[in-house]
């Protein structure tokens, strides 16, 4: 036993201070490794699974929470895009309320009846804010048509398109009067009862009259695209289009009664002997009527 120990001591020795058995202890770990690794292989395979599944996991949640954060994106620049284009047509009709020089209501469509003969659509303003039975409705280029029902908070508006409806009209270049009519949606508005002698020209601008009282002189509403003079026929047919986006307008202009209106359009000129100027009224003579220039 003392022996034994002595032993133990002295290898002991031997290893730790002169690492005597190191060529002895490597020879045995490469040995012994095979047997190390076999028995740790069952916890290993828990752990790499582990890792590999809650890497797995992980990797999911990141590309779900990636993607969410993707459509997040996609519907903001979509809503900024809407933005975007609202605040472009809000700036148009501002523009045109600047050239009408008046005061002018903006209403939002609210809803579109898709009956392709029956052209109304529904807007968020009514009595409240002062809407009124046929009521001009314009966007930022022209005449989209006029109110036909009113109630408390909305009101439905019957486009120019619609066949029941019907606007006097006169062309600006000559003053010559006629009436348009719509045609169902997607359709030119027609002209009608002109003609075959009547002095129509292809891309004449189009302005309302005034006649009938609901529509004052002035608010564009289409250009001539095509003038046919069909044989056997009383009138002339004329294709007009509309000076408004009747399908893609999101807003639109409520008209305030009493204003003048101003489009920049220039009419004929007529000017009535009681307009001129003194120096430049008629003399009546005993005879005849002369002009100061008839002097000379």
């Amino acid at each position: 036993m003392l022996l034994a120990v002595v032993a133990s001591v002295l290898l002991y020795f031997l290893d730790t201070r002169l690492d005597y058995f190191k060529p002895i202890r490597v020879s045995l770990s490469t040995v012994v490794y095979p047997v190390q690794k076999l028995a740790s292989m069952p916890d290993d395979l828990v752990t790499w699974f582990s890792d590999f599944f809650q890497g797995h996991q992980q990797l999911r949640e990141k590309i779900m929470t990636l993607e969410a954060q993707n459509l997040t994106n996609s519907v903001r620049m979509q809503k900024m895009q809407a933005l975007e284009s609202e605040n472009m047509r809000l700036r148009e009709l501002l523009g045109s309320s600047f050239r009408l020089q008046e005061r002018v209501q903006v209403a939002e469509l609210l809803s579109v009846d898709l009956d392709p003969f029956y052209q109304h659509v529904i807007i968020d303003k009514g009595k409240s804010f002062g809407v009124y039975e046929g009521q001009p409705v314009l966007d930022s280029l022209g005449v989209m048509g006029q109110v036909a029902e009113v109630s408390q908070f909305s009101s439905r508006v019957v486009l120019l398109t619609d066949p029941s409806h019907s606007i006097p009209v006169q062309i600006v270049r000559n003053g010559l009067r006629a009436v348009v009519t719509g045609r169902g949606l997607g359709e030119t508005l027609q002209m009608e009862f002109l003609p075959h002698n009547a002095d129509v020209r292809v891309g004449d601008v189009l302005v309302t009259s005034g006649l009938g009282g609901r529509f004052p002189v002035g608010y564009p509403v289409g250009t001539i695209i095509s003038v046919d003079f069909p044989q056997g026929k009383p009138f002339a047919q004329i294709a007009v289009d509309p000076a408004a986006r009747l399908s893609t307008s999101r807003e639109v202009m409520l008209v305030l009664p009493g204003e003048k209106i101003d489009f920049g359009i220039t009419f004929p000129l007529q000017i009535d002997e009681e307009d001129l100027p003194a120096e430049e009224q008629p003399v009546v003579d005993d005879d005849a009527i002369t002009s100061p220039e008839g002097n000379n």
